[in-house]
């Protein structure tokens, strides 16, 4: 309630106060910004100073304050429609959001990966994607740049930066207030007001609102998921006491309190048919998705997807004018925290349950000194420093049907597993009693973890105009990352700690203590009781039990094929191993602790060091019309950490719980064509990245890996054209060649036989499979949006416009741990709005549309949870439409 009086008040400030103090203020020419009107130069900061879109010798696409309110973009979700390059995935929650630029990107999933993809608002970096999810403020304009920026932006820019710029504080009294309206119960009020204080001192306060209900329906709960419920509010002061000096503070405070996000099973498994099959026949009898019914958006959650974020931050901005050169100084600190908890098995039975959270506090300084003046020589120097203080955890932890669930995947509650147990209990195991000891509710795993980061940058650049023509442009940065981490892992799940090829109390059991269905079957493929005789006591020099019974390991002790009532097997396969179903530290196979290794320890310190050196060199040529340049530039992110109970300590290839830093290359060329009404601009460009930061998700875990290199060639084209008054055209289209050169350590996956064949020997896959050559999933080949713009005055200030944008995406395989005929999608999406405008009383009534078509397509797929054989994805969204009223002052 306090925040609809809160907006209440704004809307009557605006609506009231604010048009009879406007009656006096003297009117103003605004300065050219991105809009419908090609004419005029568009002026973007992409290299840290002012300089037309046309000028600036890199690959930039720009989407000014009226693009973005005629398309109804309300977030950076919603604004790769307008960028083709840059594409932007909410996966299991709200604060898990990807941003990639020209295909690289990551930082998702897990807190000790940042992003390759940096997010500044005015000016301050935003280390983590959950910490650029509110909705968009009262925006000037919205850069994309792609490439590697590090040279200027310093930190974690080696695929690109999204710069978003907000309108200041302005000594006249100005303001919006606007309400949406829409399908799925939406409610989205915002407004915005600004206004002298002094002479000196002006003012900018806004806020907005974002209610809907969830377009997908968990029918146990009968509750929506993936609603909107977020609000935020914004302070900006502005202290401008000469035009040479300028101080301006920001504060703001944002809230996310949602049910998010909905999965779908597009491929059921052996596992999960189990979890749906009748008790009646040894199932669970438990609610499973129906994968013909995908696009439904039916869900069988057991508990729903709950999410709360808030973020908080205030920064200061200084510009002073020295004469020779202006200082800037941008000093913030920022406070985020995420909180989530999951139903991780997406399932209707209560198998397991994922609680986690993260508090994220980030202090940035920048300090620039650009020179100032007309002369053939300018120059840029600065520095950016960054520290930040990282809590993060999670609880994975059973539910009351987990034992159920392994029951059904081992014959039932007289099968292996409680076979298992009696074996355990009759030769002296401690505290087990058959049929209930593993995977009791409540037991698990949690692992926690704190890091300390800080990093800092050192940055150049020097630009000469050899002639009124020809500029060279060259540029130098250090750049040094330490981060510091420690970790809490306690596995409470007794079973994962199980060396099953080695159950050494084994040795003392005879092998007529064995059930006779599992005797028998061990004879049937080729067991030679007398391969094992007890050493002692008093079955000492009988045959005896296999210590490695239930491990993967008796395979080659069991030649033959299983058939009835044999479980059914292939020879030198084991069909009583469980390490399967050891879904935590299971897979070290006697090689190691089944168990987690906290660091620091005796041979990990916790730390990551690393700096490099990154440079750009580039060369611009005025033909008139047309600008042509061509660059060279390098880019750097440094290490991480797999902050999640899936690490390990390093092996004998080095993979271990870190990744090593990521080095950038991009050469590239381009053309920038300004005519009367439009412009075209075109680059080409081949950009490699040594030791790409993979994070893939396996059905288990995430594997933080170094690609050895990935690369990828192509070209970006932006055009717009105003042919006639009434009509305004743009289009965009990026085209992408991606390939792994080097990657022989990607994750191995179970659809994959022939470079992950199951070992006899231990019956596991190996760790790792060779892409060398592929091409990487989740890039597309084509991407392209374009729109179409017809306005028309029908005197006396009333006019109309009518806007339809075509967003389309060729088909691509999502990720390379799902087969290609479940995460193989594209997209070719419309959406529309319809607008009646009053400019005398700057009125405006707006009809829209978003996915107008209604097309239907995932956003991403992976392996579905502790489910071998299954697969999921999320939906996109579907067709939502509403109504917009707008009042400006």
């Amino acid at each position: 309630m306090k925040k609809y009086e809160l907006l209440a008040a704004s809307a009557i400030a605006l609506f009231t106060a604010v048009p009879a103090m406007a009656q006096t203020a003297p009117a103003t020419t605004p300065a050219p910004t991105a809009t419908d009107d090609y004419s005029n130069d568009v002026v973007v900061t992409a290299t840290k100073r002012e300089q037309t879109l046309q000028d600036v010798p890199i690959s930039v696409a720009v989407a000014g304050a009226e693009t973005v309110e005629r398309a109804h973009i309300v977030d950076l979700i919603s604004l790769q429609s307008l960028v083709p390059s840059l594409k932007v995935t909410q996966f299991q929650s709200a604060g898990q959001t990807n941003f990639t630029i020209r295909g690289f990107g990551n930082g998702n999933g897990n807190d000790g990966i940042e992003s390759s993809v940096g997010v500044f608002i005015d000016g301050v970096y935003r280390s983590r994607s959950a910490a650029a999810l509110d909705d968009l403020p009262e925006i000037e304009r919205i850069e994309v740049l792609r490439g590697p920026q590090s040279t200027l932006f310093g930190k974690n820019v080696s695929a690109g930066a999204i710069n978003i710029i907000t309108k200041r504080p302005e000594f006249e009294w100005h303001g919006k207030a606007e309400v949406s309206v829409g399908s799925y119960g939406l409610i989205n009020p915002r407004g915005t007001i600004t206004g002298p204080i002094s002479d000196t001192l002006a003012f900018r306060l806004s806020g907005s609102i974002n209610e809907r209900d969830g377009y997908f329906n968990n029918i146990l709960t009968k509750r929506d998921v993936n609603e909107r419920n977020r609000w935020s509010i914004r302070g900006d002061i502005l202290f401008q006491p000469s035009s040479d000096f300028s101080l301006r503070i920001l504060a703001d405070y944002n809230v996310i309190k949602e049910v998010c996000c909905g999965a779908e099973t597009v491929f059921n498994g052996p596992a999960t048919l189990a979890i749906g099959a009748p008790t009646s026949v040894g199932g669970l009898g438990k609610p499973i998705n129906d994968t013909t019914q995908t696009f439904a958006r039916n869900l069988v959650y057991n508990t729903d997807p709950n999410n709360r974020l808030v973020g908080k931050g205030v920064s200061g901005q200084i510009d002073w004018s020295l004469g020779f050169a202006k200082l800037t100084s941008i000093t913030a600190y920022r406070d985020q925290v995420n909180q989530t908890t999951l139903d991780v098995d997406f399932t209707g039975a209560d198998i397991s349950n994922l609680t986690s959270a993260n508090h994220i506090k980030t202090f940035t300084q920048e300090f620039r000194l650009a020179s100032e003046g007309t002369g053939p020589f300018s120059w840029l120097i600065g520095g950016f420093y960054d520290h930040e203080n990282l809590d993060t955890g999670r609880d994975i932890l059973y539910g009351v049907d987990a034992r159920a669930y392994v029951n059904a995947l081992t014959g039932g509650p007289a099968g292996l597993l409680s076979g298992l147990e009696s074996l355990q209990a009759a030769s002296g195991v401690p505290n087990v009693i058959p049929g209930s000891t593993y995977f009791a509710a409540g037991t698990g795993i949690s692992d926690h973890y704190r890091m300390k980061q800080t990093s800092y940058s050192i940055f150049g650049q020097a630009e000469y105009k050899i002639t009124d023509r020809l500029t060279i442009t060259g540029g130098l940065a250090y750049m040094n990352d330490h981060k510091a981490a420690t970790s809490n892992v306690v596995l409470t799940d007794r079973f994962s700690m199980l060396n099953l090829d080695n159950q050494a109390t084994f040795a003392g059991l005879p092998f007529a203590a064995l059930p006779a269905s599992i005797a028998g079957c061990l004879l049937q493929k080729g067991y030679n009781p007398a391969s094992r005789i007890v050493p002692a006591g008093p079955y000492a020099g009988l045959p005896g039990v296999p210590v490695n019974l239930f491990g993967g390991s008796l395979g080659p002790s069991l030649p033959g094929a299983g058939s009835a009532p044999c479980p059914a097997s292939v020879g030198g396969t084991n069909p009583f191993a469980l390490n399967a179903l050891q879904f935590f530290y299971g897979n070290l196979l006697g090689t190691g602790p089944h168990g987690p290794t906290n660091f620091p320890n005796a041979t990990e310190s916790g730390i990551l060091d690393g700096n490099r050196v990154t440079y750009a060199g580039r060369a611009a040529y005025d033909f008139g019309a047309v600008n042509a340049y061509v660059s060279y530039s390098t880019g750097w992110k440094a290490g991480a950490f797999n902050l999640s109970s899936d690490s390990r300590p390093p092996d004998a290839n080095g993979v271990g719980r870190s990744a090593a830093p990521e080095n950038v290359t991009v050469y590239e060329a381009g053309l920038k064509a300004k005519f009367h009404g439009g412009f075209f601009n075109i680059a080409v460009f081949k950009q490699s990245i040594k030791g790409f930061q993979t994070n893939a998700f396996t059905g288990l875990g995430f594997n933080l890996i170094n690609a050895g290199k990935e690369s990828v060639r192509g070209f970006e084209a932006d055009a717009a054209y105003r042919p006639l008054r009434w009509l305004s055209l743009t289009g965009a289209v990026t085209y992408l060649d991606p390939k792994y050169d080097s990657f022989t350590t990607a994750a191995c996956v179970d659809y994959d036989n022939v470079r992950c064949p199951i070992n006899p020997a231990t019956g596991l896959r190996p760790n790792f499979r060779d892409l060398t050559g592929q091409r990487p999933a989740g890039i597309p080949k084509w991407s392209a949006s374009g729109s179409a713009t017809i306005s028309h005055s029908f005197g006396n200030g009333w006019g109309f416009y009518l806007r339809g944008e075509y967003d389309y995406t060729s088909n691509t395989q999502l990720t390379e741990t799902t087969p290609p005929q479940y995460s193989t999608w594209g997209q070719s999406q419309v959406n529309a709005s319809f607008a009646i405008q009053d400019t005398n009383d700057q009125l405006e009534l707006m009809i829209w549309a978003r996915n107008l078509n209604n097309d239907k397509f995932l956003l991403a797929t992976f392996p579905t949870v502790a489910q071998t054989g299954s697969y999921s994805g999320y939906p996109n969204e579907p067709r939502t439409w509403g109504v917009t009223m707008r009042k400006s002052f």
